[in-house]
């Protein structure tokens, strides 16, 4: 079956493009909530910094829990719950209920919410088979592309009609996930989970997740600094969305040559333009050497994503796909968070260097493997 006729996976594509939706609002909606009800902004980048602590802490054992009761049915009962927790949030706020009040119940949605992606990712594996995968997600990364953009986009525009209705629009969001996950997977979970398998060894899934803290640090060094980077060149401030749209641009080609091409590919060679292309962005080439450094981190991007994702499903018991796809969700937020640090705290040029040795302790750790333990699965269009 073609992908792009595959009824499932639209399904599901649609639910997962509603999960993520609140993630991408959270920044830009808290701030504006604490603005117009505080008037301090600060208080915003304090319920982001929670939730975000929150998500990282509970995406673990939440995903485990969601491997114990059943995605499809833990799944939307967990949209809900996190739905209900940003609906509080904003009646808490809209009552001028005390900063610490709000910084608590910022914990119930950020901590529900860690194993969102996780559920979602497992309940992929149900909904095409295993030759369409490498392309279904390649799809989904594009897709995400537009969900990142959109999401603060449509705070601003909802924020004209008051600073709760964002906060009211991500529950609605989470609700509208819930009922968009995939219920055919139901009976075939059941049939397939069996008993309780546990995971292998730690250094079975290690180079994979090495890959996904690969991706979160050095796309955060660009993703948070293209202010400096472009003032590096001696150009205006308005040039730095530049920057941000190169990347974005060589994303989406990046994943559409993939999912066009239909092969897991070898992450190794991702993971070299990982390395290439943070060394040419230390190195400060000009403006031929920012915009190529950053098109071959991009285009690489996508691909990198995917295939860490097939293999680790490959590796993953069905009984821990949850809890272990949040694991690499977590652990590539964590990439995220240290290179935004590194751009903080170092030198320019030297921030990208971080992404360039994860990149090339990931890709030693992926050279003894055998070529059949990375794979390259074809499909069909």
């Amino acid at each position: 079956m073609s992908l792009f006729t595959h009824r499932a996976y639209w399904r599901w594509s649609a639910g997962v493009q509603f999960a993520r939706l609140p993630a991408t609002m959270a920044p830009l909606a808290f701030t504006l909530l604490t603005t117009a009800t505080t008037g301090s902004y600060r208080l915003g980048g304090v319920l982001m910094s929670v939730y975000v602590v929150a998500e990282m802490a509970g995406a673990v054992p939440v995903g485990r829990l969601l491997d114990r009761v059943g995605v499809t049915r833990g799944l939307p009962a967990l949209l809900l719950l996190t739905a209900a927790g940003f609906a509080v949030l904003a009646f808490a706020a809209s009552a001028n209920a005390p900063t610490a009040v709000l910084l608590a119940l910022v914990l119930l949605p950020g901590a529900t919410a860690g194993a969102l992606s996780g559920g979602f990712r497992t309940l992929l594996a149900d909904t095409v088979d295993d030759a369409l995968l490498p392309r279904a997600i390649s799809v989904d990364a594009m897709l995400l592309e537009g969900v990142l953009i959109g999401g603060p986009a449509l705070v601003a525009l909802l924020d004209l009609a008051g600073p709760f209705v964002p906060l009211a629009a991500m529950a609605a969001a989470c609700v509208g996930a819930a009922v968009l996950v995939p219920r055919r997977a139901a009976e075939r979970e059941r049939e397939e989970t069996g008993p309780d398998v546990p995971p292998a060894g730690v250094g079975t899934y290690l180079p994979w997740l090495c890959c996904a803290f690969t991706v979160g640090l050095l796309l955060s060094t660009i993703e948070v600094a293209p202010l400096p980077l472009v003032q590096r060149l001696g150009a205006p401030d308005t040039a730095a969305p530049v920057v941000i749209a190169v990347l974005s641009g060589a994303s989406i080609v990046g994943s559409a040559l993939y999912a066009w091409r239909g092969k897991t590919g070898d992450p190794r060679l991702f993971l070299g333009g990982f390395i290439v292309g943070g060394l040419a962005l230390a190195g400060d080439f000009g403006w031929p050497g920012l915009i190529a450094s950053v098109a071959v981190i991009g285009g690489c991007t996508g691909p990198l994503v995917a295939a860490t994702s097939v293999n680790l499903q490959r590796l993953l018991p069905k009984n821990r796909r949850s809890a272990g796809f949040s694991l690499s969700f977590t652990v590539q937020a964590c990439g995220f968070g240290l290179g935004s640090l590194a751009v903080g705290v170092l030198p320019l040029w030297l921030a990208p260097v971080f992404g360039v040795f994860a990149a090339a302790i990931a890709g030693a750790m992926l050279v003894a493997k055998p070529a059949g333990a990375i794979g390259t699965t074809s499909v069909t269009s």
